[in-house]
């Protein structure tokens, strides 16, 4: 028994062609948007579209223009974390606007094999070009081999730049912050040293203290999360007389006011807590949590843009990356000035 899609198949290029009046080869060239066709013409094969509802098949115009119109996205943080999941949803809706679809392999950051690996699939599936979120030292050694092939954008720079946002910048406020409060013995909790992201922030720390005659009164290591954060918190307050700590992100710092209440140091009362990314939960943090706010939508959209330029120009995606995001300093409930004789 034939099917309803049997029975109504889809319209093909011949179907548009012949209620046009035109030759099939006429509607190609509409749909790749020749110059080499009259307006008379062309007003006919789009009507004739219209009317059929014919939508031309994504991978036969890729042939024709020998180039597919699929992004590849080399997700290197475990899926996880806030900001990077917010900023694949970012990319693929960019480049959905774009007439991109978007492919995301996830690999172990920590194994090279894994993600060379990715990024082979990702060429091999003819991607036009991928975007790499939160490399690390494995990540960049492996897109460096790989970036002569397509243009390759690392969405969180190098252990020597920012990147698309100001990681630096970001870190810098909230030290100025902390610093207009009084506090003078600040400290860090800082995140895993393998990420080019959590060496800008520990960097940009440092540097503001030291641009303010201060030195850390503590970094204390640890990675994304909040049980991480926990027990570097336990560190902290047991070896370091900090009455401030800028933590890598929020996460982090919800370990941190969970080591802060167990030790019954109040939070702002005897220290002040800054996070990083303003996920939705941190202003419901106890108390609400001062951070530094990151807008993933925009880093989405200028990863995709930029991917997009250097295909039509030609050039490294670097050449086309705006200035650094600045990210915005959001003050709650968890700072405060510092305490008389601390």
């Amino acid at each position: 028994m034939p099917s309803a899609r049997d029975a109504n198949p889809l319209p093909s290029i011949r179907d548009v062609a012949r209620l046009a009046g035109v030759s099939h080869m006429t509607v190609s060239r509409v749909l790749n948007d020749s110059p080499n066709v009259s307006e008379q013409a062309r007003a006919r094969v789009e009507n004739a579209i219209d009317e059929l509802r014919f939508r031309p098949s994504s991978t036969a115009r890729a042939l024709a223009h020998g180039r597919t119109r699929t992004l590849g996205v080399l997700d290197a943080t475990g899926g996880l974390l806030y900001g990077p999941s917010r900023t694949i949803s970012a990319i693929e809706l960019a480049g959905r606007d774009l007439g991109y679809s978007v492919m995301i392999a996830a690999v172990d950051a920590a194994d090279l094999a894994s993600v060379q690996s990715a990024l082979e699939h990702l060429l091999d599936q003819d991607a036009a070009g991928v975007i790499v979120i939160g490399p690390s030292a494995h990540t960049h050694d492996a897109v460096a081999e790989a970036a002569p092939r397509v243009p390759v954008m690392t969405m969180h720079g190098t252990h020597e730049g920012d990147g698309f946002v100001g990681q630096t910048l970001g870190v810098q406020a909230a030290v100025d912050h902390l610093l207009q409060l009084g506090h003078t013995r600040i400290a860090h909790i800082a995140g895993p040293a393998e990420w080019s992201e959590a060496e800008s922030r520990r960097r940009g720390f440092i540097a503001s203290l030291q641009t303010a005659g201060l030195e850390p009164a503590a970094i204390v290591p640890s990675d994304w999360s909040a049980d991480a954060g926990y027990r570097a918190g336990q560190q902290l307050l047991r070896d370091a007389d900090a009455t401030a700590v800028v933590c890598a992100n929020d996460q982090i710092a919800l370990g941190l006011l969970h080591a802060a209440a167990e030790a019954g140091i109040p939070v702002p009362g005897r220290l002040s807590i800054v996070g990083f990314d303003d996920t939705p939960e941190s202003r419901h943090f106890s108390p609400p949590l001062t951070t530094l706010r990151q807008d993933f939508t925009e880093i989405g959209r200028r990863a995709v843009a930029s991917i997009v330029e250097a295909l039509a120009g030609g050039r490294s995606a670097a050449e086309h990356v705006a200035e650094p995001l600045v990210p915005e300093l959001i003050v709650r409930a968890s700072t405060a000035k510092s305490a008389p004789g601390a």
